[in-house]
């Protein structure tokens, strides 16, 4: 047990660390190349911080547990919004821009309904089966390439241009390679550890799986964002969990089912409307009130209705 502890705080360790990194490399590789830090957010960030998500969807998908594939995207995303979002914005108010309220904010809801609508077909229309096809796989792997490309070419400059001067290219770059190694090593020792110290402490599994588990999986987001809060880096926060949830719907899921159909097992009508809700939370404190902020209160809502589900879980079991 001794080295399941010790294992755990490295873990723990790792993350915290590899957070600081990745948010000062890419911070600095912002600055540098005059790209906002919502891109890099949204773009390496969040795909680095995804990918503990993109392996277990796929290995999920190769072994023939598609529930495990689409759980895990749900879970996530929801978690990523409610969670880490409210919990960044309690921390400090989370800003928008322009660009972000008329393309990323509605992007996100639109791929979150395009993926209700494509995986419950027949439920909601009458029509095909509520499954992920490969053809469905293809478009939103095509979707991804295109919001990618139109990011980086839309995205805006950084007003915060260095002009060299700042951290050196070569560190930046290897900042952010070992920040991201840490989160995903990390947080996979964390997670690890974690669940074998609950089967010796005699906790179900299905507990861990819905606690531990989900909340390890989605580490590497938190731990960022809360960092780069902390850091006053709300546009990278903000893209890094727009840019996870985008990410995990349209390539993870593209990837995953193109290597098996998903068919939409265990997915009701709670944790759909659940998902449409957090992405309607981002919107709604995008267009609505003075400030254009994700305010503190916002952050408090979005908290509680993480509760709330958690709880209605917890019921369910």
């Amino acid at each position: 047990m001794a080295l399941l502890v010790f294992l755990f705080l490295l873990g723990l360790a790792l993350v915290i660390l590899g957070a600081d990194w990745l948010v000062d490399g890419a911070s600095a590789v912002a600055r540098r190349a005059g790209i906002s830090e919502f891109v890099i957010g949204l773009s390496i960030v969040s795909i680095g911080t995804s990918a503990p998500e993109l392996v277990v969807s796929v290995v999920g998908a190769l072994k023939g547990s598609p529930e495990i594939a689409l759980g895990n995207v749900l879970g996530s995303n929801i978690m990523n919004v409610l969670l880490i979002l409210g919990l960044t914005a309690v921390i400090m108010p989370i800003g928008f821009t322009k660009s972000n309220k008329q393309r990323d904010v509605t992007a996100n809801i639109a791929v979150s309904v395009l993926f209700l609508c494509l995986g419950m077909s027949h439920f909601l229309f009458g029509i095909g089966r509520d499954m992920l096809s490969r053809a469905d796989g293809l478009l939103l792997i095509l979707l991804f390439i295109i919001y990618i490309y139109v990011s980086f070419r839309l995205g805006g400059s950084n007003p915060e241009k260095s002009d060299g001067s700042g951290m050196p290219l070569l560190k930046a770059l290897t900042l952010i390679v070992i920040g991201l190694a840490a989160l995903i090593f990390g947080g996979r020792m964390f997670v690890d550890s974690a669940v074998e110290m609950a089967h010796r402490l005699h906790i179900s599994e299905k507990f861990i799986a819905v606690t531990i588990v989900a909340g390890g999986t989605s580490m590497p987001e938190l731990v960022t964002c809360v960092v780069a809060a902390l850091k006053k880096k709300g546009q990278l926060a903000l893209g890094n969990i727009i840019g996870s949830n985008i990410f995990n719907i349209l390539l993870i899921l593209g990837c995953a089912s193109l290597v098996r159909g998903l068919p939409f097992r265990g997915i009701d009508l709670m944790d759909a409307g659940v998902l449409l809700l957090s992405s309607l939370l981002v919107l709604l404190s995008a267009w609505t009130g003075k400030d254009n902020k994700i305010s503190r209160a916002d952050g408090a809502i979005m908290l509680a209705c993480w509760l709330a589900y958690m709880t209605w879980l917890f019921i369910k079991l």
